[in-house]
């Protein structure tokens, strides 16, 4: 017996090298293979839902790191509570806000001259009068709103440029601010409005042509924001009572679905929870810092866009905006969300984007462009998306391997420019996307991708995906619900809920589908004025808000946006 059995141990040369062999190539696979940047745990439970819900409607929802009994956010440090203070006092550091290099000091000390400027000069008064910031984003949009804010003096402003009519109509300002070369339009509405609107206080940004100076009536006080401005540096400052947290201090106009005019009501602590909420959007490996360039294609009347730039400001990071983000063209002029849109950040001298805050339309064309000039290395291109696919099915991406550095980074540089090596991180809202393209587009930018909602009435995202969430559900069924991109849970201080739900489905353990309804304090409200027509909801007493969408929640509590109801 002993004899057999040395038999089978007895082994040539080439059967230990193969066995090395197949060891080391285990090992090597092993000890190779890219760890997940998430737990795979975090991404399973995305939400916290309550265990009690009311007939029809689904549990509440709130993010998971929240949790149930956490509290929400409400201000991104503890020393933040109004918009002034998102502007550093300590902070000595230099930024570029779109075309001005400009440090917190400057821009406390303009804030200051033109608040002054507004009391004197232009004769508005604190808790009275409302201004109408009719302009493109620029650094005296910011100025204006800081300035106005710090007086109790509310801002009105605009997501589109045809609601200006309606606006002047149903809410004459006590004054407007807007750019030169806009002035004639401005008189021309207030002309079309007769006798009706009374005196007008118009402040310029730019020089007025003799034209339009010498088409105003005289019932009609033209100021240049530059006067105004020096106005406040030449005599003492007036100072105000410093507003509380819960004071209302701008109103954004938007257009509902049925196209009905709408005002959102903001106060400053919506707004220091939106930027919250946007601070959380990057993990703390990844958090903003005044090393980063922000580009931003939602415009300053948003209230979306207003907190991304906030969060700029209180970064102390640079800012630029796209020019699709622009309301107001002397002429005509076509919106495109293309390649051409996202290098228009270029007409300004700010350091090379690291943060990207686009439209679908944007990372659809980034994406389709990349991956065009990326499959011109034929040979390398399969290869080189085998790899990528591969780690993206392991919750690993970076733009650092050597596929990247043979196809990928070249492709970017072609597209993107400089931005190329510099982009760290990319924020997708203001519209669907669709579940296919998120692979590519992983692919093809290799970069944490957040796909967010976000809402009018709202500062910061409602929804927001995480953005190392690399998860892929390929549908069949291009026209299933399936084919849109997951939103991810609500975001850190948002709670959201689904009402119109089937009972019986929820119970049978499927996915709930309904209305969806939101709360919290980054939460604004309705301006509430007979000019206006407010979204019905029988929630109001609970402090709900009916979005005027449909939503489904995941097995892991992510979110995705159907329809509007």
């Amino acid at each position: 017996m002993g004899s057999v059995a040395s038999d089978y141990l007895v082994t040539d040369d080439l059967t230990i090298l193969l066995g090395l062999v197949a060891a080391t190539v285990f090992l090597l696979n092993n000890l190779y293979k890219p760890q997940p940047l998430v737990h795979p745990i975090l991404l399973g439970r995305q939400s916290d839902v309550a265990r009690v819900r009311n007939p029809g409607e689904s549990g509440v929802y709130r993010n998971y790191g929240t949790g149930l009994m956490g509290r929400f956010p409400v201000r991104p440090t503890k020393e933040v509570y109004i918009l002034a203070d998102f502007i550093k006092s300590d902070t000595e550091g230099s930024r570029t806000l779109w075309s001005t290099k400009t440090t917190n000091h400057t821009l406390q000390d303009r804030i200051a001259a033109l608040g002054t400027g507004f009391l004197r000069l232009a004769g508005l008064r604190p808790k009275e009068s409302h201004v109408l910031i009719a302009l493109n984003d620029c650094i005296e949009f910011i100025i204006s709103d800081f300035a106005l804010a710090s007086h109790s003096i509310a801002s009105h402003t605009l997501s589109s440029a045809k609601l200006l009519s309606p606006v002047l109509e149903s809410h004459p300002p006590s004054a407007i601010i807007t750019h030169a070369e806009l002035l004639p339009q401005i008189l021309e509405l207030i002309y079309d409005a007769g006798d009706r609107s009374g005196n007008h206080t118009i402040i310029v940004v730019g020089e007025p042509s003799v034209q339009a100076m010498a088409s105003v009536a005289s019932n009609i006080n033209i100021l240049k924001f530059s006067e105004v401005e020096r106005e406040g540096v030449r005599v003492e400052k007036i100072i105000s009572p410093l507003p509380n947290p819960e004071d209302v201090f701008t109103v954004s106009f938007f257009e509902s679905e049925t196209g009905h005019l709408q005002g959102a009501q903001l106060t400053h602590q919506n707004m220091t929870a939106g930027t919250a909420a946007i601070r959380a959007l990057l993990p703390p490996s990844h958090a903003l810092s005044s090393l980063d360039t922000i580009v931003s294609a939602h415009s300053l009347g948003t209230a979306f866009g207003r907190a991304v730039a906030y969060s700029a400001i209180f970064e102390g990071t640079s800012f630029g905006t796209l020019e699709s983000s622009k309301l107001f063209y002397v002429e005509e002029h076509p919106l495109t969300h293309d390649i051409a849109d996202i290098l228009s950040s270029k007409n300004f001298p700010i350091p090379s984007p690291t943060i990207f805050f686009i439209k679908p339309g944007h990372l659809e064309s980034l994406v389709t462009s990349i991956s065009k000039h990326a499959k011109k290395s034929w040979l390398l291109y399969p290869f080189a998306r085998r790899h990528k696919l591969a780690n993206l099915a392991e919750g690993y991406i970076t733009k650092e391997s050597l596929w990247d550095r043979l196809v990928f980074d070249g492709a970017r540089a072609k597209v993107i420019g400089d931005g190329a090596g510099t982009l760290r991180a990319v924020v997708v809202g203001g519209g669907a996307v669709s579940a296919p393209s998120l692979t590519p587009s992983r692919i093809s930018l290799s970069i944490p991708l957040v796909n967010a909602f976000i809402h009018p009435l709202v500062p910061g995202p409602v929804l927001a995906s995480h953005p190392l969430d690399l998860q892929d559900f390929p549908s069949l069924d291009e026209n299933a619900p399936s084919s849109v991109a997951h939103v991810g849970p609500p975001s850190v201080n948002t709670e959201v809920k689904l009402v119109g739900v089937d009972d019986n489905v929820i119970e049978s353990g499927g996915d709930p589908v309904g209305l969806l309804l939101i709360r919290g304090p980054s939460v604004g409200k309705h301006l509430n004025n007979d000019d206006f027509v407010s979204i019905p909801s029988d929630d109001d007493k609970e402090g709900w808000i009916a979005t005027g969408v449909r939503a489904k929640v995941q097995t892991n509590g992510a979110f995705k946006v159907l329809a509007a109801k």
